[in-house]
């Protein structure tokens, strides 16, 4: 069931996303070469709790950390240890917190110092392809826009989308329907209709769209050891153009301004 979100739910739903805008902001202007995964996860918690929100991803079906690290070749749900990061990493922030009751969530891949011209190209299609997509986040369109919005920008890059992992509805919960896929899938597409959350989440690999999970049962890796990329952002369906609700205090909330 899709959960239209109501004048009311909005109003505790938008601070909540824009915590999390502002959460994300703060962890990437904090990063530099040296510092341990771990403790970026550990900075991000004090940044939480300084809002007086909690990560919407610690417990969540078990995981173990505030927020999702992936380092490089890693492309969703990395996990904080002794990691350091080095000059010319990329890191792949995702951030979920819970505050009014409502989730707001969203990512973004950061350089570590700076990178090599392959990884900035990377990250520049991965987040161009979100907008593209979010462009398409229009009352009366159907997910599979935003979709193939998507998937011909990036491919038309020379860069592959990640098919195992998807964007989707979220509110009071971290999943709700619909599932927005990053491609083409060929299945029935709802409607988009005003009302509608969604946290839509281009993950892109520089080689083979194909990735794995490590044995520590959570960190999606490619499986050629390509890098890759993940950007993100709550979205609201309006009866006119899509409200991004992720952007951070001091950015614009529309995407006419972007």
């Amino acid at each position: 069931m899709i959960i239209l979100k109501t004048e009311r739910d909005l109003e505790a739903m938008r601070p909540a996303c824009t915590l999390a805008g502002t959460v994300l902001d703060e962890i990437a202007a904090w990063i530099q070469p040296g510092v341990t995964t771990r403790e970026v996860d550990a900075y991000a918690a004090t940044r939480i709790k300084f809002y007086g929100a909690k990560s919407a991803f610690l417990g969540y079906r078990k995981y173990p950390c505030q927020i999702c690290i992936s380092v490089n070749d890693q492309v969703v749900h990395g996990l904080a240890g002794p990691r350091r990061l080095e000059f010319g990493d990329i890191v792949s922030l995702d951030v979920g917190v819970v505050h009014n009751g409502f989730i707001g969530d969203t990512a973004r891949t950061v350089a570590v110092g700076g990178c090599g011209v392959l990884a900035q190209r990377l990250m520049d299609v991965t987040e161009k392809s979100l907008y593209e997509g979010i462009a398409q986040a229009l009352a009366g369109k159907r997910v599979v826009d935003i979709s193939r919005a998507i998937q011909n920008y990036v491919e038309a890059n020379g860069f592959s989308i990640v098919r195992e992992f998807v964007g989707h509805g979220v509110g009071r919960a971290m999943h709700e329907e619909p599932q927005v896929p990053n491609f083409d899938d060929g299945q029935p597409s709802k409607k988009l209709r005003p009302g509608m959350t969604l946290a839509i989440e281009p993950m892109v690999n520089a080689g083979q769209a194909p990735v794995k999970i490590l044995n520590d049962g959570w960190t999606v890796v490619t499986q050629d050891g390509s890098l890759s990329a993940h950007f993100e952002h709550t979205v609201l369906i309006t009866e006119a153009e899509p409200e991004i609700l992720t952007w951070p205090e001091k950015k614009p909330s529309k995407l006419k301004d972007q």
